[in-house]
C-alpha cells in the first residue's frame, strides 16, 4: 500500500464514521460512500480497518491508565483497564456502535481473530492472565472481562462496582 493509498483509508473511514454520526441506523456504511467500495474489499475489509483505529486508540488510552495505576499507591491494574476501555468506548460512540453491530454479523475469521486479540489485550493489561497461558483461555478471560466492563458501564468507577469486585473473587489471577 503506498501512502496515497493509506490517506485516501483513513479519510475514507473518517467518512465513515461520520455517515455513522448522522445516519445512526446504519450498522456497516459501505456501499453509501462510493469512496469506500473502491478502497475496502468488503464490509468485512472496512470493519477490520475499524477494529485497527479502535485498537490504536484502546492501546493509546490503557498506556496511559496503566502508566496511572503503576504510579498510584493503591494499584487497580482491573478497574485502571476498564475505564480506559469504557472511557474510549464514550469518546468514540460511532466507531464502537460500528464495530459492535458488525460482531453481532456473520464477520470472517480476520475480523473475529482481530476480537480475540483485543481480549486476549485486556486480560493480559488487567493481569488477569500470565504470558505464557493458552491464547484460548486468556481469550475467554479476556471475553468475561470485557462482558462484565460493558456490562458495568453506567456505574462510577473505583471498588464500588459489585461486578467487578466478584470478578476479583472468581479469578484467582486477579
Amino acid at each position: 500500500m503506498s501512502w496515497a493509498d493509506f490517506y485516501r483509508r483513513r479519510d475514507a473511514i473518517d467518512h465513515v464514521l461520520t455517515y455513522a454520526r448522522r445516519h445512526p441506523a446504519v450498522r456497516m456504511p459501505f456501499d453509501e460512500l462510493h469512496e469506500v467500495p473502491a478502497l475496502f474489499d468488503s464490509k468485512d475489509d472496512l470493519a477490520l480497518a475499524l477494529q485497527y483505529k479502535w485498537s490504536r486508540l484502546l492501546t493509546g488510552s490503557l498506556t496511559v491508565a496503566l502508566a496511572d495505576a503503576e504510579n498510584a499507591q493503591d494499584a487497580d491494574y482491573v478497574d485502571a483497564v476498564a475505564t480506559a476501555w469504557r472511557t474510549t468506548a464514550r469518546q468514540h460512540p460511532e466507531l464502537r456502535r460500528l464495530l459492535d453491530g458488525h460482531a453481532d454479523t456473520d464477520a470472517d475469521d480476520g475480523f473475529r481473530a482481530a476480537l480475540r486479540t483485543e481480549q486476549r489485550t485486556l486480560a493480559h493489561a488487567a493481569g488477569l492472565a500470565e504470558a505464557g497461558e493458552p491464547a484460548d483461555a486468556t481469550a475467554r478471560i479476556g471475553a468475561a472481562f470485557l462482558t462484565l466492563i460493558r456490562g458495568t458501564s453506567g456505574l462510577p468507577t473505583g471498588h464500588a462496582q459489585p461486578v467487578e469486585l466478584m470478578f476479583h473473587r472468581l479469578v484467582p489471577s486477579a
